[in-house]
């Protein structure tokens, strides 16, 4: 709830496009500066979020650093008793890191119910697959042990998410949002190689035509949701 001041922590901070595309929607950016200013030399936009920017909490990106502050600033809102939840988006790969695991355990014991983590859980991360790097699963009874409440929702569908962030409790909640690696791009959909990789000029069309069609990779490709 933007009304009440609820707070976003970026910790995939990679995924920085997405937060400034939001914000340009939303009229916290102007979207032809961003587009000009974007990982650009001496641009204000870099890859990664930095504290300053509309929308931006905190300087992430050093993957495992951004529950933790998630968790001080959803401490700090209770003792101030601030009407505001804190959220905090990570990769599911960045839970490889033990600093996130420490954030975890602590506000399970704090039973911060002000705090809502969203896990983007598809399955890969920069040296290969999740499940072959270090495998997470079972995830939720994991994060259930820590003492917080878990829900798994399909990652791409906006009103499943909707419903799973409006749950309230008090215990801090866990979004297992499963989603597909490159959704609705045919050229690099459900492949590691997204992970790393940049369209080139002449892929733009094809690119805006794969994301025209507008069905998600598990009705194209009837995928599984994961266990």
């Amino acid at each position: 709830s933007p009304a009440r001041g609820d707070r976003l922590v970026l910790s995939k901070g990679h995924a920085a496009a997405a937060l400034y595309a939001a914000e340009a929607v939303h009229g916290g950016l102007e979207e032809a500066d961003l587009i000009a200013r974007y990982c650009a030399d001496g641009g204000a936009f870099a890859g990664h979020p930095e504290r300053g920017i509309a929308g931006s909490v905190a300087t992430t990106g050093s993957l495992g650093h951004g529950l933790a502050i998630a968790v001080g600033l959803a401490l700090a809102d209770r003792h101030d008793q601030a009407d505001r939840r804190t959220l905090c988006v990570l990769g599911d790969g960045e839970l490889d890191e033990g600093s996130v695991w420490e954030a975890a355990l602590l506000a399970g014991h704090l039973r911060l119910g002000n705090l809502t983590a969203v896990v983007d859980a598809n399955g890969f991360q920069g040296l290969g697959r999740t499940s072959e790097v270090l495998d997470l699963e079972p995830l939720d009874w994991k994060l259930a042990a820590f003492g917080w409440d878990v829900l798994r929702v399909d990652g791409h569908d906006v009103d499943e998410l909707d419903a799973a962030l409006a749950e309230e409790g008090g215990r801090p909640l866990c979004v297992i949002a499963e989603t597909v690696k490159g959704s609705g791009v045919d050229l690099f959909e459900g492949e590691f190689r997204s992970h790393y990789a940049s369209f080139k000029p002449h892929q733009r069309d094809e690119v805006l035509a794969s994301l025209a069609r507008g069905k998600s990779a598990r009705e194209r490709h009837d995928l599984p949701r994961a266990a």
